[in-house]
């Protein structure tokens, strides 16, 4: 039962709140104007942990006045009456602060009391202990016990006591540093604020990425701790967009250094292979009617949307296909590329393949790769989704991000069941991972 309500109320609720107010400071669009919510929406995993650490000591300074408080007792005693529980509390953490001064600052104490204050302190120390350890608790005597004790210790091991504020500033700068060293190394929070990956992704989407994947970036450099390049093939990859370093981008790993990649109709083209794919159906969103595939590349299985069917037009020729466009891979439609990927670097592509600004696009055209300095980390998984009207999407909360395909719950219950009918056909008749790896990349 006292495991239940700490975890309830110093734990569960802190977190809700926490993660609460990260979500209510957190402004709806970029470039808000307003500085803290500007700087909420930026370091979003510290503000989190300071808010959690925060509610939390508000919630543990009141403890023993919270429903359910008064059945659990204090210490593993039920004897002691409510008034005293606080006291309880603040004399077991008095022994534990005096036993600790005198047994780290041992030569201090012996150098700067004398006998009869050192004997002066134990003396008081051991009638404490006598009274909180009495088979029958007696609260007269602990009361004087405790007070005397409090006096003694602050009068002769005062100096090297911690103030209560510096114990809050202590816990909040470690808070802090605990946040700030996971943010620089190991994961970070973001939020999705376009709909390049839908419908992997939807705009709102919190995620964390983890950083240690490709090795982390050492904090204002572009060196790393230990590299794990480059990334795998169908990898959702958060990097710094290489025309403007400033902004972050998150799109998918489709080539490798060695590659050639060829884009028609935005259907990947690696090597000269084209990758497979399943038709699950019309999907509709944003008041816009869409086309949603699954692709296999190596072992991922992912959602990929096209505005228009890019194989309605099939071909075995030129003279197939319309005027302005090309035949390739039995396809009719917009050829992109040829492009060749050169070492340290990886070419990426956004699910929402007709509505994503990408590497096919990227210098005016004529289409770049990310460099390995610039990567961050991979996606993992949905942490928070705020809905478009406001309010949370639960049916996105701790969606994998990496793991199989999952169709958002914005879906009209008619819709939703007859693509998650034919989803599950595809995933169900997926190829062998030999059929869905491209051939040797090309020298």
């Amino acid at each position: 039962m006292r495991f239940l309500f700490y975890a309830v109320w110093v734990v569960s609720v802190p977190l809700l709140l926490a993660v609460a107010n990260v979500w209510l400071l957190t402004p709806s669009s970029s470039g808000g104007g307003q500085p803290l919510r500007d700087f909420v929406a930026e370091q979003q995993l510290p503000v989190g942990i300071v808010l959690f650490t925060l509610f939390a000591m508000v919630l543990w300074r009141f403890r023993h006045d919270l429903p359910l408080a008064s059945s659990l007792g204090v210490d593993g005693r039920r004897d002691i009456p409510p008034k005293a529980r606080a006291r309880f509390e603040d004399a077991a953490a008095l022994l534990d602060e005096a036993q600790r001064i005198l047994r780290t600052r041992k030569r201090d104490v012996e150098r700067e009391l004398t006998e009869g204050e050192r004997e002066q302190v134990e003396q008081a120390l051991r009638a404490l202990e006598r009274t909180m350890s009495a088979e029958r608790f007696d609260f007269p005597a602990f009361d004087a016990a405790h007070s005397r004790a409090d006096k003694v210790v602050g009068e002769y091991l005062g100096r090297w006591r911690k103030g209560e504020m510096r114990e809050y500033a202590e816990s909040i700068g470690i808070a802090v540093a605990i946040a700030l060293i996971l943010r620089a190394f190991v994961v970070e929070a973001f939020k999705i604020p376009s709909g390049s990956m839908i419908p992997t992704l939807m705009v709102g989407d919190h995620i964390f990425v983890n950083k240690l994947t490709y090795g982390p970036l050492i904090p204002w450099t572009d060196r790393r701790l230990y590299s794990q390049l480059p990334p795998a093939r169908g990898d959702v990859m958060v990097f710094k967009f290489p025309e403007n370093e400033d902004q972050d981008f998150i799109k998918r790993t489709i080539a490798l250094p060695g590659d050639t990649l060829e884009a028609i109709n935005g259907r990947p083209i690696l090597n000269g292979w084209l990758a497979p794919h399943c038709y699950v159906g019309p999907y509709r969103y944003d008041g816009r009617q869409a086309e949603l595939f699954v692709e296999y590349l190596e072992d991922r299985s992912y959602f990929t949307l096209y505005d228009e069917n890019p194989d309605e037009q099939v071909c075995k020729t030129e003279s197939d296909c319309n005027a302005g466009l090309v035949c390739r891979k039995g396809l009719c439609g917009v050829l992109q590329g040829p492009f060749k990927v050169a070492p340290k670097e990886a070419w990426v592509m956004g699910d929402n393949r007709n509505n994503s600004h990408d590497s096919r696009s990227w210098r005016g055209g004529l289409g770049a790769g990310v460099p390995f300095e610039n990567m961050k980390g991979r996606a993992t998984f949905v942490w928070m989704s705020v809905a478009p009207g406001g309010g949370f999407a639960l049916d996105r909360l701790f969606v994998n991000v990496m793991g199989r395909p999952k169709l958002p719950g914005n879906l009209s219950e008619r819709d939703l069941a007859k693509l998650q009918e034919t989803l599950d056909q595809c995933l169900r008749e997926r190829p062998s991972v030999a059929e869905t790896t491209p051939p040797v990349r090309t020298r």
